[in-house]
């Protein structure tokens, strides 16, 4: 069942840090010394609303500690800049690196926050060139902006895309080179009851060919495809105050976290 009720209601995350990183993680806070594993990700990694998050779950089936470094709307700039997490990741047995959207990261067209990356914070001039009919004022998140370009005109959104596309697989090359030690790319794909959005399917605007393309630089690749009772669950099992519901129809459910943490564990226990 879903739990509505305001304050207390709401789910307790246990908010910590980790060494001299200025981001909050999702609790307990654990040690990053002796055997564990870390879990770099977004918003499906954190687990919002979502009591037992996948990370939790896999640490009670491994045995092992699991580090949620699961990071809210989270693109790969958040773990290349922080080495905590660098470092944290180098020591673990293993890591397991979600793969998130391309769209929450700067590149030529536009900058983002340089840790909530889904803020947008201004269009460069190749921007505003191109879109000249466009207040980009307007927008305070790359989510938000992205679409209204795409509706305004698909084929100039296009050099857009593809400069993200460019930009995602650079940037996860970078990443998964800087972690040493064995890495397990997490590929969740669209865990919507409603399918792809004009974005297209989760995570936006990441292809086949992109994670392809990243393969060689990891040391193995689950993919997980939510099934049909795990994406029409709907609120089920999740914990939220009023106000967040139709955030919380947006975000991955428990069923899915179950999934995600019985298809990684094969995988990380021959590794470890």
């Amino acid at each position: 069942m879903s739990f509505e009720n305001p304050g207390a209601g709401a789910l307790d995350y246990g908010p910590c840090r980790y060494g001299k990183s200025k981001l909050l993680f999702r609790g307990p806070r654990r040690k990053l010394e002796g055997s564990f594993i870390a879990a770099l990700g977004g918003t499906e990694t954190y687990g919002k609303f979502v009591p037992h998050p996948w990370p939790a779950q896999l640490e009670a089936q491994l045995g092992l500690p699991v580090v949620n470094f699961g990071y809210l709307n989270a693109g790969p700039d958040v773990f290349i800049n922080e080495p905590v997490l660098i470092e944290a990741a180098g020591r673990a047995r293993a890591t397991v690196v979600q793969l998130t959207s391309a769209q929450n990261l700067s590149n030529r067209f536009y900058a983002v926050h340089p840790r909530r990356n889904d803020r947008f914070l201004r269009g460069s001039s190749l921007m505003k060139t191109l879109f000249r009919e466009v207040d980009f004022a307007e927008f305070h998140f790359t989510g938000h902006m992205l679409t209204a370009l795409k509706a305004v005109s698909p084929d100039k959104f296009d050099m857009i895309e593809q400069e993200l596309k460019a930009a995602w697989v650079a940037r996860m090359k970078l990443l998964l080179d800087r972690i040493e030690g064995k890495t397990v790319l997490l590929w969740l794909t669209d865990h919507r009851a409603g399918g792809p959005d004009l974005l297209g399917p989760l995570p936006h605007l990441v292809d086949e060919e992109m994670v392809m393309t990243i393969r060689p630089f990891a040391t193995d690749l689950v993919r997980v495809d939510p099934g049909p009772e795990a994406r029409n669950a709907g609120t089920a099992g999740m914990v939220f105050a009023p106000l967040d519901e139709p955030a919380a129809r947006q975000m991955a459910g428990p069923m899915v976290h179950s999934q995600v943490a019985a298809e990684l564990l094969p995988a990380l226990q021959r590794l470890i």
